[in-house]
Order: C-alpha cells, then sequence, then structure tokens
C-alpha cells in the first residue's frame, strides 16, 4: 500500500509540475510575444533563428559598403562634372582667341597675358578639385587615400609642375559575397590620356619624327642650335644636350631630359635653327596641358602671331582630349553607381527574406496560445481535483 500512496503521489506531483511549466512557458511567450525565448524551447528552430540573423548582419554589413560606395562615386562623378565644363569652356575661350586678330603688338599681348591669367587661375582650381576629400578620404588616390594625390611646384607664386603621388592600384570594396567594386580611383587614369600617338612637330627646323619610340609625354620643346660645325638638340632648354654627327645615319637620335624621358629625332633634313613645339598626342594630362596652355600664351619662347594662333589650336585639341577622357571615366563612374543601387535593392529584398523567416519562426501566434492556455489551465485544475480526491483515501478505505 505505501508503494501505492508513494506512485500516487509521484504521478499527481508530475502532472501538475509539467502543466505547471507549459503554462509559464505560455505565459511567457505571451509577455515576451515571442515563441522561442532560449535554445530549449525548440532547438531546430532556434539554430535557423541564429543563421538567419548571422545572414541580416552579413548583408546589412553589405549595404553599408554599397552605401558608403555609392556615396564616394557620385563625389568622384560631380567632381569630375564640374571639371569637365571648366574644360570645355576652356577650350571655346581658346577657340575664341584664334578668330580674333591677336599680333605682337602691346594689345594682343596683353590680351594674350589677360587669357594667360584665367588659365593660371582654372589651373589652381583643377588642382584643387583633383585634391578632393570625402570622409577624409582622398578621392583620386586610390588606395593611398590618406595623401593628397597632386603635389605642386611653384616659382614666384605660379605653378610650373604638378607631380602624382598617390597609387597607382584602385582601391576596392567588398560589396557581396565574392563581388568587390573600385571606390577610390588612380589619378593616373582619371586625368591622363594614355593612347600614345606619333609625335607631331611643329616648327621650321627640319626636324622629323625618329623611328624609335618615344617616352616623352605631352608637350615638348624642341631647342636646335649649331655651334658652328654640329647640330644640338636638347628637349630641356639645353639643360642637355646631343650632338648630331656631321656624317653617317642620323635619323634616328635620342635626345633625352633630366627626368629620362627620351624623344626619337630624325635629323637628316635640319637645316636651321630655332626652337618649335612638339606634341605626343594620347599622353596629354590636365595639368600640363594647361600650364602649357599658359606659357604659349605668354610667348616666352618668342613664336610667331601665326605659330601662337597654330599652338593654340592644337593645345585646345588637347584639352579635348583630356575632356574626352574624363567623360569616359563619368560614364564608368554613373554604370558602377546604377549597379550598385541594383544590387542595394536585391541585397534588401535577401535582407527582408530573411527577417521574415526569423520573425516568423520566432513570433508568438497569441491567439494559439491563448487556446493553448485555456486548455493547460483546464487540465491543471482536473489534476488538481484528481490529486485532491486520491491523497484524501485513507486506511478505513482498505478496511
Amino acid at each position: 500500500m505505501s508503494g501505492t500512496l508513494s506512485s500516487i503521489y509521484n504521478n499527481a506531483t508530475f502532472a501538475l509540475d509539467m502543466h505547471s511549466k507549459a503554462l509559464a512557458s505560455l505565459q511567457e511567450q505571451t509577455y515576451t510575444g515571442s515563441r522561442i525565448n532560449r535554445t530549449s524551447d525548440d532547438p531546430a528552430s532556434a539554430y535557423r533563428v541564429m543563421g538567419l540573423n548571422t545572414q541580416q548582419r552579413v548583408v546589412k554589413n553589405y549595404m553599408d559598403n554599397i552605401d558608403e560606395a555609392i556615396s564616394s562615386l557620385q563625389m568622384s562623378s560631380e567632381v569630375l562634372l564640374d571639371m569637365t565644363k571648366t574644360i570645355s569652356d576652356t577650350s571655346v575661350t581658346l577657340t575664341q582667341i584664334l578668330s580674333g586678330t591677336y599680333g605682337l603688338d602691346q594689345e594682343g599681348q596683353d590680351a594674350r597675358e589677360r587669357l594667360a591669367q584665367q588659365i593660371d587661375d582654372i589651373l589652381e582650381s583643377m588642382v584643387s578639385s583633383a585634391n578632393t576629400q570625402h570622409i577624409d578620404q582622398y578621392l583620386f588616390s586610390g588606395t593611398s587615400t590618406a595623401v593628397a594625390p597632386y603635389a605642386v611646384q611653384r616659382e614666384n607664386g605660379e605653378i610650373v609642375s604638378v607631380t602624382y603621388q598617390g597609387s597607382q592600384e584602385e582601391r576596392t570594396i567588398e560589396v557581396a559575397s565574392g563581388i568587390q567594386t573600385d571606390i577610390f580611383y588612380s589619378g593616373e587614369d582619371i586625368f591622363t590620356s594614355h593612347e600614345r600617338g606619333t609625335p607631331e612637330f611643329y616648327g621650321d627646323t627640319g626636324a622629323a619624327v625618329g623611328s624609335g619610340t618615344s617616352n616623352v609625354k605631352g608637350d615638348a620643346w624642341l631647342t636646335v642650335t649649331h655651334d658652328g660645325t654640329n647640330y644640338r638638340l636638347s628637349i630641356d632648354d639645353g639643360a642637355t644636350e646631343v650632338v648630331v654627327p656631321a656624317s653617317g645615319d642620323v635619323s634616328n637620335i635620342a635626345i633625352t631630359n633630366a627626368d629620362g624621358e627620351v624623344l626619337y629625332v630624325d635629323a637628316t633634313n635640319l637645316t636651321e635653327t630655332g626652337v618649335e613645339r612638339v606634341r605626343v598626342p594620347g599622353t596629354y594630362n590636365l595639368f600640363d596641358t594647361l600650364i602649357s596652355a599658359r606659357d604659349l600664351l605668354r610667348n616666352e619662347k618668342g613664336l610667331s602671331a601665326e605659330r601662337i594662333a597654330d599652338l593654340v589650336e592644337k593645345t585646345s585639341e588637347s584639352l579635348n582630349e583630356v575632356k574626352n577622357v574624363l567623360i569616359e571615366k563619368q560614364v564608368t563612374l554613373g554604370t558602377k553607381i546604377n549597379f550598385l543601387d541594383t544590387l542595394k535593392d536585391n541585397l534588401d529584398n535577401i535582407k527582408f527574406g530573411a527577417e521574415e523567416e526569423a520573425t516568423a519562426l520566432e513570433e508568438a501566434d497569441i491567439a494559439q496560445i491563448a487556446i493553448d492556455i485555456s486548455r493547460r489551465e483546464s487540465l491543471y485544475q482536473m489534476s488538481l481535483s484528481i490529486a485532491g480526491k486520491l491523497m484524501s483515501i485513507s486506511l478505513l478505505d482498505f478496511i
């Protein structure tokens, strides 16, 4: 009998404890609104929810990266758009000067000097724009975002050279699993043309292009002098000179400047001394072109009015060459921004789907809980009633 009473007691206690815990769990779900408040509530669903939450965090990080990328690319695009407009206006101004009559008299020189000063102001503005920062990072330094891309050298307060000091590599950022995009470009790729053409000579010395592959860029000034016996050639204002042999093959003479750049010259038909312009299409950068245009208008080489007009026209072509590079980069940036916008929308859909699935797994069904609570309360009351009756059995009930 002792064993029987003990068994009855244990069963009753177990039933009451089971219903009590079930009620407590249901009441907790009602209070929190969540079906899973701890892993033990539903291990399989809890594991799935943790995976979905991790996915949401990863996608959110990618979306933040995309926002950063779009912001930087939009800023770069706006800077390039303003610079392109300025270049177009400058080209128009240079073209207009060709339609006027600007001789070598004082009036003509004053007009060119005013335009030269205007171009000098544009040069200052362009360097400043190329050194634009966004969120404390330089837009056109490639991976070296902490370093200003362009450094200037001045003489008498004016810029005489602009040197790129950023990285040659573009900085990338991961915007999705296995997908990276460039957000900080190398200024060398933005402001310089890389479609080298054949050097062109503009002068009356008789010098012509040699057969070698020159690596001089942009505009160079070829100085031809004669020492009484031989012609001498230089492309750095006489700092370094090459003597043209009086006999033998002189059709491919290499002339080197202090920077190590080489211009190959055919000296076969040299007939006069003087200075002539050598331009290399497809190698122009924005800053050197503006410097060249400014100095040309000041006529520091003592050229004729006709030659100045001819070279100003070629300078305008050089600016248009650089402008076309900028326009091409703007198109690239616009395409990339559109791609990132679409990618962000797709990631947002993935994130939303993960949130919905996690919510469906976690969220408590209040209507069903109410039914379950009512059922559990009825079972609990029944268990209490049965336990009360069983516990009231005494020895007299067995006599």
